[in-house]
């Protein structure tokens, strides 16, 4: 005879959970709070205060300036120490010069950039690793150590006091091909370049469609950084270049010349060239902070 048992109380079947619940809560973006705030705006001040300050000593006299409680707000005197700087110097000239140099170093240090840095961070070919470390290494010569035997060549070629003297030895620039190379090993996945070379595509056919594209953004940081050192530069130029065919920065120490040099017409000088930079940096600002975030994400 069998024993009939009590039924056990069955327990309600685990439903499964939903799809919505199973998937991680998305983060929430983060907010910054009130010292954030205070932080960032601290900086901006700091780093925005030397421009603005240029703009009030360029508009001022150089009484006022030397006065024990300078001013700190714009005064009238722009256009009249702007004139006189344009009269004490050939800034019109100086900014063309400078346009011309520092627009064809900066084509020039980008296209080899990144052709050299899709060799060494995509193409496999012997002896790679060693030229990369020669080129590297070259970064750490003063580029002081140089000038006596490149003025000596410049001399030979006879193009001192010319454009070209300052435009050819800074055509190739090892951190270029170095910060392309780091860019491309991270940006530009290898799949692509072996999808272009199964569908028949040549080198440079796959360089022009594929590696151009995904480049652009770093390009675009190694283009705003070369214009703005080529721009800045002074010691090269001022051997290579004379007063008569001046870069911008050879032109500014013409400025205010005097037993007692008037400060007002040279931060006027600065002021005129200080601006084609601060354009550049606007037009390219996008894709500079693009280059840098999408450098700073691995893949």
């Amino acid at each position: 005879m069998t024993l009939l048992r009590p039924t056990p109380r069955l327990r309600p079947a685990l439903r499964p959970r939903s799809a919505s619940r199973l998937r991680p809560a998305p983060r929430s973006p983060l907010h910054g709070g009130p010292l954030a705030y205070a932080v960032l705006i601290a900086a901006t001040v700091v780093f925005a205060f030397p421009f603005y300050w240029t703009l009030v000593a360029a508009s001022r006299s150089n009484a006022e300036l030397s006065s024990a409680t300078p001013a700190l707000t714009p005064g009238p005197n722009l256009l009249h120490n702007i004139g006189e700087a344009l009269q004490q110097a050939a800034i019109g000239e100086a900014l063309l010069n400078s346009l011309i140099v520092s627009a064809t170093v900066t084509a020039g240090v980008v296209l080899s950039s990144t052709l050299a840095g899709f060799a060494f961070a995509k193409l496999r070919f012997r002896g790679r690793g060693l030229l990369l470390g020669v080129t590297v290494a070259t970064m750490m010569i003063p580029p002081q150590l140089g000038v006596i035997p490149l003025f000596m060549l410049i001399v030979r070629l006879d193009l001192q006091n010319t454009l070209p003297s300052v435009i050819l030895p800074s055509l190739v620039s090892a951190f270029g091909v170095f910060f392309m190379r780091q860019y491309l090993v991270q940006a530009l996945p290898d799949e692509l370049v072996e999808a272009g070379r199964v569908d028949g595509a040549s080198l440079l056919r796959i360089f022009r469609s594929i590696v151009l594209p995904v480049a652009r953004p770093g390009m675009a940081v190694l283009g705003m950084l070369t214009f703005m050192a080529t721009w800045n530069d002074f010691f090269w130029p001022v051997v290579a270049l004379s007063s008569q065919n001046p870069t911008v920065q050879v032109a500014l120490k013409s400025l205010g010349q005097g037993y007692v040099p008037d400060q007002s017409i040279v931060l006027a000088g600065t002021l005129i060239g200080t601006l084609p930079v601060l354009l550049v940096f606007g037009l390219l600002g996008r894709q500079i902070v693009g280059g840098i975030m999408q450098g700073a994400v691995k893949g």
